[in-house]
């Protein structure tokens, strides 16, 4: 009974710890985050500006750590890749570090109409920076000093070409190593030494190939694995070996397959460009491993860019017709659209999405920040504010009672927190 007690105790005391965003989605790669409540509203009472810096472009999400936040930019007309550490309280430049790319290269039409600046976000993990700049390479950097420690150029390494798109996937980090899309391939790197320990996935590079969707990892009938979304598939990777479990096919147009698809039980939920969102379960069989489309919806209900947020067996994310809405993830039912309660009520094609308890905060693509209510009656806006003038495609960051902002051309970070009550 008392080690009951005091188990619970802990779990309690450990959801209230401040946690670092430290990777894509957060450190669990899943948009999901514990620490201090979040405040009831976005009113001016709550979020509160702090600082905010110009930059160069960039779609990157931001970072925080304990005192520092590090941020990406390109710059000299996209041709040099930047990461900058600041510091979280002032602001100021702690170190900054920059390497070339290859010239005038661009990003591939459809993509180039939203520039060809850095896309992908970086990680850190054991006192090192994992960054990936648009031209295929990756480099470790020391998080106090910016120093660089090593550094992979894919394109000389394995002689592929720079993908279509640039580099997009963000790397994930786990124990003592690092999972990328990247050299026409997906790679498991050692983050003390840069060496690669396998190699798997292997495509054409170039326009054809080079993944966008960043990896996640999932427990799936009992066995601890990677998930990976590439051009034409989805599949489950062995992590130890690099070995492909199984494989199931995800058309899309252009092979833009780019959320991060999202475990739920026995199986995964992902979303395509124009052909439609699925969920497959994953089985393991005396002769291997079986994928299967347990159900599927057509293209407009589809979330094709905007990774979705899991709460109590249901999907909220914001879909390819412009409208958030909610999904029951064991019948693919459509709970509902906020056009239905809310008129037009349409947030463009991109939403980053962060969840508290019953509570999501969503930055769209048009510096709107939304608190919403996690529920499957009905839609439920909480507040709205008015965050950037500027485009903000990169991913909401949420630590310790603050918000970074990444717009194309700024950071902002707010303090984000209820007013301490006056004692009399």
């Amino acid at each position: 009974m008392k080690n009951t007690a005091f188990l619970t105790l802990l779990s309690i005391a450990l959801s209230l710890q401040a946690e670092d965003w430290t990777q894509w989605r957060g450190a669990n790669r899943d948009g999901v985050v514990g620490g201090k409540k979040w405040p009831a509203t976005l009113g001016e009472s709550n979020l509160k500006l702090k600082w905010r810096i110009e930059l160069g472009s960039s779609y990157s999400g931001a970072l925080l750590d304990k005192d520092t936040v590090y941020v990406t930019e390109s710059t000299a007309g996209n041709k040099t890749d930047t990461v900058q550490a600041l510091d979280r309280t002032t602001g100021k430049l702690k170190w900054k570090q920059e390497w070339q790319g290859t010239g005038s290269w661009k990003v591939t039409y459809p993509g180039r109409v939203n520039g060809s600046w850095i896309r992908s976000t970086p990680a850190i993990a054991n006192g090192k920076l994992f960054v990936a700049g648009m031209h295929d390479r990756l480099l470790s950097l020391d998080t106090k000093t910016g120093k660089k420690l090593w550094e992979i150029d894919f394109q000389k390494q394995f002689k592929t070409p720079v993908p279509g798109f640039g580099c997009v996937c963000s790397p994930m980090v786990d124990g003592e190593f690092i999972y990328m899309q990247a050299g026409a391939s997906f790679c498991k790197i050692e983050q003390d030494t840069g060496k690669i320990v396998w190699r798997t996935m292997k495509d054409e590079g170039g326009l054809r190939g080079g993944g966008f969707s960043s990896p996640v990892i999932a427990e799936l009938d009992g066995k601890r694995q990677i998930l990976l979304q590439a051009r034409s598939e989805l599949t489950g990777i062995d992590i130890d070996s690099g070995a492909v479990l199984w494989r199931q096919p995800v058309r899309a147009f252009l092979g833009m397959n780019i959320l991060t698809p999202l475990p739920y039980e026995n199986g995964v939920y992902t979303g395509t460009y124009r052909s439609g969102a699925f969920y497959y379960s994953i089985n393991q069989e005396d002769d291997g491993w079986i994928s299967k489309e347990k159900w599927k919806i057509g293209s407009k209900a589809s979330a094709y860019m905007s990774s979705p947020v899991l709460y109590e067996g249901h999907a909220y994310v914001l879909i390819q017709d412009g409208n958030f809405a909610c999904y029951n993830l064991r019948t693919g039912k459509e709970c509902w659209r906020s056009e239905k309660q809310f008129g037009s009520g349409r947030h463009g094609k991109y939403m980053s999405l962060i969840r508290q308890g019953n509570r999501i905060l969503a930055l769209d693509q048009g510096g709107g920040l939304h608190l919403i209510k996690a529920d499957p009656e009905k839609f439920q806006l909480i507040d709205s504010k008015k965050v950037s003038t500027q485009p903000t495609w990169s991913h909401i960051a949420v630590s310790d009672e603050q918000v970074a902002v990444r717009e194309l051309n700024a950071i902002s970070l707010y303090d984000w927190k209820s007013p301490t009550p006056i004692v009399p």
